[in-house]
């Protein structure tokens, strides 16, 4: 066996994670949803990559052997099928919530540092990721777009302000691609009379190169973005994309070394404004909008989103951390917001599909799996919205772009896909 250090950090190194890849006692939880809510066989999985391989390796169960095979020197990284194992996985960290049930294992980090490793050994990532990340070197943005198309979908009755305590920072996917998102947001902060600003050439947030592995560009590219969003003079850096959002909230401590309360500002989703502005009359949604919906809880607004907090220390019998630590099991994300902002829009019935909440199934978009893997990306889209049309919804809204591109790619059966942000547009008559 492998000698190792009982001294960890909580980071991208995945030599910190031989606990996690050594005490995986293969239960299973990592596959299937919490077996309280399990109502029969359909909708029960919680890993798409596992459900759709049917073979162990591709669930977190099945990784974390071949994990420690490759700490300890059995297996080699050059191995063919590992470059498959590891990205075929959306990262969404249904696993890591599954796995906290039990033994606390730090699943979604152990897999994010497979990633760094074979990055650093040469073999990651896959091929499209690789252009991807040369758009975001090159052009800022995930599309290699020119930077100063960022701001055309900029409604022209919106006035923005040279200098507010609110930031919005609209993202790669809503700035050039789904353009109605952006628009839908600027429209809900003005109708609030909230003061916002935005910026002319803002940075992609580099979402795209921490996920895929590519670490140190992701280090670099959340220094220089950090250094900004500090130097804007925001107290608030809102968003209305959830994968923004969290690589912001939670992925620039971990590559930081910082806690989520270090930042120097509050990063809220465009919910966690409308919500309150909601409740206490300063934003109207007096507009019916007459539909039967159900909500998609998006991985990095919900059991991903909740704050980081930088830890060191060791390992003791047990897996004991000293000093303790706060383990973050996905409970606290964003979940009620959306659903109270839904609800107070009139005519519109909400139902909860199966799997909700930190048990939600992944849309298929995230982790790189879209661009490498779009077979899986479409089917694993295709199942959400399959257990969305068993709850008699005619519509299916999330708060994420990528998760509403990703449906719509692979909707079927009539079902209409809504981002939430246009769903309150809507309501205020905007």
């Amino acid at each position: 066996m492998a000698q190792v250090s009982n001294k960890v950090i909580m980071d991208l190194n995945l030599d910190n994670y031989w606990y996690e890849a050594r005490h995986c006692v293969n239960c299973s939880q990592c596959k299937w949803v919490e077996l309280d809510y399990v109502v029969g066989k359909d909708f029960a999985y919680r890993c798409p990559a596992w459900q759709y391989g049917m073979f162990n390796a591709y669930g977190a169960a099945g990784k974390a052997p071949i994990i420690w095979d490759l700490l300890t020197g059995a297996l080699d990284y050059s191995s063919p099928s590992l470059l498959k194992v590891a990205y075929m996985c959306s990262l969404c960290g249904g696993c890591d919530v599954g796995c906290k049930r039990n033994l606390d294992l730090e699943i979604h980090m152990m897999l994010t540092a497979l990633r760094a490793r074979l990055v650093e050994k040469g073999v990651g990532p896959m091929p499209q990721h690789k252009a991807i990340g040369t758009n975001i070197e090159k052009g800022h943005n995930i599309y290699g777009i020119p930077q100063k198309k960022r701001l055309d979908w900029m409604p022209k009755d919106i006035k923005t302000a040279r200098q507010a305590d609110i930031l919005y920072f609209v993202g790669c996917r809503a700035a050039f691609d789904d353009t109605e998102i952006a628009r839908s947001t600027a429209r809900i902060l003005s109708a609030a009379k909230a003061d916002f600003m935005v910026m002319e050439d803002e940075p992609c947030c580099g979402h795209f190169l921490f996920i895929t592995g590519q670490i140190e560009k992701a280090r670099k590219l959340a220094e220089e973005n950090l250094k900004l969003l500090r130097d804007s003079g925001a107290k608030t850096v809102v968003f209305s994309c959830a994968h923004g959002y969290k690589t912001v909230k939670v992925d620039y401590p971990k590559l930081l070394g910082l806690s989520t309360s270090d930042l120097g500002f509050e990063v809220k989703h465009i919910t966690e404004l409308v919500d309150p502005w909601v409740k206490e009359g300063r934003l109207k949604l007096d507009k019916r909008v007459d539909m039967k919906l159900t909500y998609h809880d998006p991985c990095n607004l919900g059991r991903l989103s909740e704050p980081w907090i930088h830890w060191e220390g060791t390992r003791e019998e047990w897996g004991v951390f000293n000093p303790p630590r706060l383990v973050r099991r996905g409970v606290h994300g964003v979940y009620q917001p959306p659903r109270d902002i839904l609800r107070a829009i009139p005519g519109i019935e909400l139902v909860e599909m199966v799997r909700h909440h930190e048990n939600a199934w992944c849309c298929g978009s995230e982790g790189g799996v879209k661009e490498a893997f779009p077979d899986v990306a479409l089917w694993t889209a295709g199942e959400r919205l399959r257990e969305a049309a068993s709850t008699g919804a005619e519509a299916i809204v999330s708060c994420c772009p990528a998760c509403k591109e990703n449906f719509i790619d692979a909707a079927r059966n009539g079902m209409k896909v809504y981002d939430i942000t246009e769903l309150i547009a809507m309501a205020i008559g905007k």
